[in-house]
């Protein structure tokens, strides 16, 4: 696995490119040599977050982890992708393309299936022109975490949600 490791307001010593590498690295029982892992090590204040993503065809296997100590942070996130890889494979493999990056064994290997994902609920509602600010406004209104809005701006279906620290994130589709 090909490791790419960066950080935010952190140095990559050594010891820490060696845990992540030595962590991070168990996965590899799942994936091909080439497969590529981006890793962003961050701190704010005593928040240690690790950011892992792992882009196969057509899908995105990501984890982010938040502790106060950045080796728990490394050894939590490992453990959640192993998770999500078990959790998903046949997902995963319904996307055939998908199957080059990952090991023969993994793919052949049968784990214990958790529950399918089942909607229970469907909403509909009419999606009115609005101002990003204006659907914050509105999302708070209604006490939600996101906001889905037709962005009078652009003229696109936008998604404003909540983030930590009393601050918004606009989610814009990319063409």
């Amino acid at each position: 696995m090909n490791f790419i490791i960066a950080g935010k307001n952190i140095e990559v010593t050594p010891g820490l490119r060696s845990a992540v590498e030595d962590k991070i690295g168990k996965l590899e029982k799942y994936f091909t040599p080439e497969t590529e892992i981006h890793v962003t090590l961050s701190v704010e204040k005593d928040r240690q977050k690790i950011e892992v993503t792992i882009p196969v065809k057509g899908s995105i296997i990501r984890s982010e982890q938040v502790s106060n100590d950045m080796y728990v942070s490394i050894d939590l996130v490992e453990e959640i992708i192993e998770r999500q890889l078990k959790k998903y494979k046949h997902k995963l493999m319904d996307h055939k393309q998908s199957e080059s990056y990952f090991k023969k064994e993994f793919l052949e290997k049968e784990y214990m299936e958790e529950e399918e994902i089942k909607i229970i609920r469907n909403k509909k509602f009419d999606i009115k022109p609005m101002y990003p600010e204006d659907a914050c406004i509105q999302m708070e209104l209604l006490g939600h975490n996101f906001f889905v809005f037709f962005n009078a701006e652009t003229d696109q279906v936008n998604v404003v949600y909540k983030r930590k620290g009393n601050t918004y994130g606009l989610i814009e589709p990319e063409y």
